[in-house]
């Protein structure tokens, strides 16, 4: 129920984001989604993309800070609320949210987030039917 996400620690410097992206680049990895958290000295670039085993092993050979952790994909219908509504059910049942970032693709509205609890985070997807995007289905994100 979960998709793999790489943890990339890069520091604030010209040249740092691009390295990365030049690695998964030549990698033949696809980005499917990103962004990235600042602070003075250095970000956390977080990335969810076609291939995250194997961008993490190319990331760790050429040295970079990397991990790899599960993250919940929920698909929404795009329309006014919709998030408010998914991020509801899990404020109700007391999930925190850790960090959460969002796209839309195809006409759907795509939520992806880490959870303090992230089995009643399952239980509560399951329970309201909410649409959640699996490691299997990230090919056709593409």
């Amino acid at each position: 129920m979960t998709v793999h996400q790489l943890s990339v620690f890069i520091e604030n410097k010209s040249g740092a984001l691009v390295r990365v992206l030049r690695l998964l680049k030549q990698a033949n990895i696809q980005l499917i989604a990103s962004t990235i958290a600042d602070t003075a000295d250095f970000g956390i670039c977080r990335i969810i993309c076609s291939q995250p085993e194997k961008a993490c092993d190319v990331l760790k050979e050429a040295g970079v800070a990397v991990s790899l952790c599960e993250v919940f994909a929920v698909e929404l219908d795009d329309r006014p609320g919709k998030a408010a509504d998914a991020i509801e059910l899990f404020a109700s049942e007391g999930i925190s949210i850790a960090y959460l970032y969002s796209f839309l693709l195809n006409g759907k509205g795509v939520l992806i987030f880490r959870t303090d609890n992230p089995g009643k985070a399952a239980e509560v997807i399951v329970a309201n039917g909410l649409g959640v995007i699996e490691e299997k289905d990230l090919s056709r994100l593409l």
